[in-house]
């Protein structure tokens, strides 16, 4: 049998055209007819399989018709017929695909035919469609089983050939998109193709869009000098062209600002813009609807580039800054139609960052001096090239020109003036000389640019440290070293201070920034000497005219050198305070007298220290043995001299009164033993005032009541308070019965002795 079914097989598998004849599958079948027995599943797929071979692209009802006879006389299964039958189709499209690649793929100019690749993919859809088709026919239960769109996804090698179909289904969607409007007629066919390639929806999406956007460009560069030009709207005719490819208008934006990019970036190419070329930019941007804000956009990245460029070869010329080079500016800023503002960015950039390089080098420096000298640089860098660059660019007339020298430089006197508000500072020796006259202006010839600062790029801290570094480089002036480890100072004129003004305005230092610098370091140095004379803490006339003659020499205002003084005797009198306190020598009635003296309590003594005041006092009155307790003084006077919450005096005082209670009944009965009569009326009227300030809820417990009852004999031969001598006999816990018997032996002479002395009468 299997050399029967080489036979008939043996004929070409794959042909365009031809009918399918059929007489295979009718000899297939009288074959397994007349040899039943060998007729098995195998050899009844092969049988299928031979079948199948003969299906091509066209086919036809009774070719399906027979496949599905082959079938059922051979017995096989649905399911595998179906595989069977998909597999095959698969294979014819895979022949097709291959056939349309290498055709693709070819070198020769003669094979390689874009409209047969379209041809060749036409009959991968014309037969796909044919399959969808023949799937929903009402015939369909006598077809062969399998019939449906085909996909190859999931195919083994489909990772591998996925590069090859996106690149056939890129030909295919330009020869589609590329001609006339596109509708769903073009954009289905694409869709199954899809499909069929087995690729995602977002790769074919990219590749679709990727065609669109090459025939919007095509179609935009046809009608840019004809029908665009003479169109009354150009956005209406942008939108329609959008519409009719059915292209995103937010992707046409970015194309328009690209080609915009393109032609400016080929014109400028030599350096600068000529008329015609400005001319031709601002059509493409007129008929393009190029958002103005764009335009700028790109003539800032692109011709700032340019500009970027020339203005580094200036500044870091070694020649310096010449007449060539300025020349280039001025064209540069001129010639590539930039905005000012846009120019200015560009040039602010690069100095900052050349300016940054000075203040790293100027931090890295070793000591002050080596520093201030970086600084130095800093500043004649900023005077000699950046703000002469700075007039190039804006198209002024410099200050290095004689002619203008002193207009330029006038106003800014003026200015300066106008902005002095603080005048109580007009004393300070640095700050004064900041301000160089007319003469010493005229010295110097050349102003410095205050536009371009480091005011964004350093924090204020580090800014006031820089300048405050200059500033002492002025007062102190450059320091050489001698021989035996001496060291001698040279003289600064008052050209340095002008320096210092420059350098303050490079780091973009407000004028209150820049006169706190002074301010500090004229109060640092004023607060050194004065430690000094008031070493002591104490203020004499003597040291009063030796710290004013100090004040005028450092220019610090008469009220800022008081309230340092003020600080300097506070401070050392605080000292001295909580050193008296440590040591108990501080109490209410002199911290009413420091407070009568104007003194500021909350900063001369600590919390911590008026309060061991407060405890201290409270323990005096219960230790006073007078026996008062007087609330408006313990709870609200001493609290407010002390600046002491009434609530927290008031706990102190209770926990302190809770303890002395208790131990003041304990002292009473043992000064009792000792015969101690004063001892024991000041503890009982210590244990009154406790009570006073902590009221006990019941009486006093003792294990030994006769020594109570003495106790009351004593206090009552004191002649107390009716008052007082009732509440201690509640304390006491002597009912009114013995009260009234203990009272009437006292009227009597007749007091009971006291425990342990049955023998003699209590000496009292």
């Amino acid at each position: 049998m299997c050399q029967i079914l080489s036979l008939e097989t043996h004929q070409p598998s794959y042909f365009h055209g031809n009918v399918f004849s059929g007489s295979l599958i009718l000899r297939s079948t009288l074959l397994c007819g007349i040899m039943p027995k060998i007729c098995t599943r195998y050899s009844s797929s092969l049988l299928v399989e031979v079948s199948l071979k003969h299906i091509v692209f066209c086919l036809d009802i009774g070719t399906l018709i027979e496949v599905r006879r082959a079938q059922l006389a051979c017995k096989l299964s649905d399911e595998i017929a179906a595989d069977m039958f998909r597999e095959h189709a698969k294979k014819l499209i895979q022949e097709n695909i291959s056939s349309a690649l290498d055709i693709l793929k070819s070198r020769n100019k003669a094979t390689n035919s874009p409209t047969q690749v379209i041809e060749e993919v036409k009959c991968v859809l014309a037969f796909n469609s044919l399959l969808t088709v023949l799937s929903k026919h009402p015939q369909g239960d006598r077809f062969a089983r399998g019939l449906g769109p085909i996909s190859l996804a999931g195919e083994h090698d489909h990772d591998r050939r996925a590069g090859d179909l996106k690149t056939l289904y890129r030909a295919y969607a330009t020869d589609v998109l590329s001609d006339g409007p596109v509708d769903n007629e073009k954009l289905t066919p694409l869709n199954d193709l899809r499909n069929i390639f087995g690729l995602g929806k977002r790769e074919a999406e990219a590749i679709i869009s990727d065609v669109k956007s090459q025939a919007y460009r095509k179609r935009l560069a046809k009608s840019f000098n004809t029908d665009l030009a003479a169109a009354p709207s150009k956005a209406s005719f942008l939108q329609n062209l959008c519409e009719e490819l059915q292209f995103d208008p937010e992707l046409a934006s970015k194309m328009h600002e690209d080609i915009y990019r393109q032609k400016l970036q080929q014109f400028v190419a030599d350096g600068e813009l000529s008329k015609d070329e400005t001319e031709a930019l601002m059509a493409f941007q007129v008929r393009l609807c190029i958002p103005q804000e764009t335009v700028d956009a790109a003539h800032t990245d692109i011709c700032g580039q340019l500009f970027e460029k020339v203005v580094k070869e200036a500044i870091l010329s070694v020649d310096g800054y010449n007449a060539d080079r300025r020349e280039a500016v001025r064209k540069a800023a001129q010639g590539l139609n930039l905005k000012k503002e846009a120019a200015m960015t560009i040039f602010s950039k690069a100095v900052r960052k050349l300016f940054l390089n000075y203040i790293q080098k100027a931090k890295a420096a070793g000591n002050r001096i080596e520093q201030a000298k970086e600084l130095k640089k800093l500043i004649s860098f900023n005077t000699v090239v950046v703000s002469e660059l700075l007039a190039d660019i804006k198209g002024e007339v410099t200050t290095a020109e004689p002619a203008t020298s002193s207009a330029t430089t006038e106003p800014e006197t003026t200015e300066s003036e106008g902005e002095d508000e603080d005048y109580e500072w007009e004393s300070l020796e640095t700050l004064k000389k900041t301000r160089p006259d007319k003469e010493l202006k005229e010295k110097l010839g050349k102003a410095s640019q205050k536009e371009i600062t480091l005011k964004d790029d350093l924090p204020l801290r580090d800014r006031a440290e820089l300048y405050q570094t200059y500033l002492m480089f002025c007062i102190t002036g450059e320091t050489t070293n001698v021989s035996f480890g001496t060291a001698i100072s040279s003289k600064k004129d008052d050209s340095e201070y002008l320096m210092l003004k420059q350098l303050g305005h490079i780091l973009g230092l407000t004028r209150k920034e820049a006169q706190d610098v002074h301010i500090k370091l004229a109060e640092k140095a004023f607060v050194q000497q004065a430690e000094v004379v008031l070493a002591d803490g104490k203020l004499t006339e003597s040291k009063a005219d030796q710290l004013a003659t100090i004040q005028k020499q450092v220019g610090l205002p008469s009220e800022h050198a008081q309230k340092i003084i003020k600080s300097i005797t506070t401070t050392k009198l605080s000292s001295a305070i909580e050193a008296s306190i440590s040591r108990g020598q501080i109490g209410i009635q002199q911290v009413r007298g420091l407070k009568d003296a104007n003194f500021e309590l909350d900063s001369l003594i600590s919390e911590p220290l008026r309060e061991t005041i407060y405890k201290k006092c409270a323990e005096e009155i219960f230790s006073s043995g007078t026996g008062e307790f007087d609330e408006e003084e313990v709870y609200v006077k001493m609290p407010a001299d002390l600046i002491i919450s009434a609530e927290k005096a008031r706990s102190i005082v209770q926990d302190i009164a809770k303890v002395r209670l208790e131990n003041a009944l304990v002292q009473a009965v043992a000064l009792l033993r000792q015969k101690k009569r004063d001892g024991v009326i000041s503890s009982l009227n210590d244990l009154l005032a406790c009570d006073a300030a902590v009221p006990a809820s019941k009486p006093l417990s003792w294990p030994t009541p006769r020594e109570l009852d003495d106790l009351y004999c004593v206090y009552m031969k004191s002649i107390p308070k009716q008052d007082k001598l009732s509440r201690l006999q509640y304390l006491l816990d002597i009912s009114a019965e013995k009260a009234e018997d203990l009272r009437d032996a006292a009227t009597a002479g007749m007091l009971p002795q006291t425990a342990g002395q049955e023998e003699e009468e209590l000496a009292f």
